[in-house]
């Protein structure tokens, strides 16, 4: 049971990072590719603590990636991560093709 429980806790992971509208400003900024830490407090007009609660929840989702660059951090979307949850959404929300029986009912 522990690791269907670890698979749910990874997926909410991922929709956590899409239900803020501070999180979402910084996913549209990264789409046109790599930012510094510095560059998305100016265009977000959010200071350093708020930036790095939202980048650490965006990260732990596996949606973005991070790199240390002397004393800044540089942030990018993660191929892998916008992939699984992507696919993710569709699995969820698509009905089984075939619907067992309910046997609850028969």
């Amino acid at each position: 049971m522990r690791d269907i429980e670890t698979e749910y806790e990874k997926n909410a992971r991922v929709f956590k990072a899409f239900c803020d509208e501070k999180r979402l400003a910084i996913l549209e900024l990264l789409r046109s590719g790599e930012k510094c830490a510095c560059v998305l407090i100016d265009q977000m007009d959010i200071g350093q603590s708020s930036l790095s609660y939202h980048m650490k929840i965006l990260c732990e989702s596996g949606i973005v990636e991070s790199r240390q660059e002397g004393k800044w951090t540089h942030y990018r979307l993660s191929e892998s991560g916008s992939k699984y949850a992507g696919e993710l959404l569709m699995k969820i929300t698509t009905p089984y093709a075939e619907q067992q029986p309910n046997e609850c009912c028969n």
